[in-house]
């Protein structure tokens, strides 16, 4: 558990529930979440189920909001999403020369020597295609949306090779936060639903 410098909100209905400027940290799981002292949160105004009070002694008259119980959280003045931001994770966007090949099965789906390599700090590298290295004509839009607090929201895309179609194996950030300006417009193949092969090694085999 750590103090947050920022100022954290969080709107339900048009009305401002939770105003904090001194929110704590927690890390329950991979990512932390937000815990305020009780006096900066209108409980009243939390849906019923939604307001956790810890029993550890170190979190006394804290409390912590589900964060889908309401409808926009923001930090300082700029909406964040899905959950807190962890101050110690990084996005790094570099130019890359790598020779990157997506099959799906004996099908050549992307070939590329300019990919942008996508570095988050605890996961592994993302590469980034330009369109026009894709065959575009395999892909399927699809109705999923993801969202990622450092990035921004995704788009997805079927990759349909003999009539089969891989779901979701493509993803795009068309519009991403200031952190991973540099991938817009970009597309991403999941090695695990692709065959994601770079500078001659399968993907799939390498230790992450």
């Amino acid at each position: 558990m750590e103090r947050s410098p920022k100022r954290v909100r969080a709107v339900r209905g048009g009305v401002v529930v939770v105003d904090s400027a001194a929110p704590r940290l927690v890390w329950e799981r991979q990512y932390p979440t937000y815990y305020f002292p009780v006096a900066q949160v209108r409980v009243d105004l939390v849906p019923p189920g939604a307001l956790h009070v810890p029993d550890e002694p170190e979190l006394a008259g804290l409390v912590r909001v589900a964060w889908d119980a309401v409808d926009d959280w923001f930090e300082e003045d700029e909406p964040v999403y899905v959950h807190a931001r962890d101050p110690y994770t990084r996005v790094d966007v570099l130019e890359s020369s790598r020779h990157v090949v997506v099959e799906v099965g004996a099908t050549r789906v992307a070939e590329s020597r300019r990919p942008k390599v996508l570095f988050e700090t605890g996961l592994p590298a993302r590469f980034y295609l330009p369109l026009v290295d894709v065959r575009m004509d395999l892909l399927r839009p699809s109705a999923t949306t993801t969202r990622c607090p450092y990035k921004g929201t995704a788009t997805y895309w079927d990759v349909v090779v003999d009539g089969v179609a891989h779901r979701d194996a493509v993803w795009c950030y068309r519009s991403p936060l200031p952190e991973s300006q540099k991938v817009a417009g970009l597309v991403c193949f999941y090695p695990e639903r692709t065959r994601l092969v770079v500078d001659g090694v399968d993907q799939s085999t390498v230790d992450k």
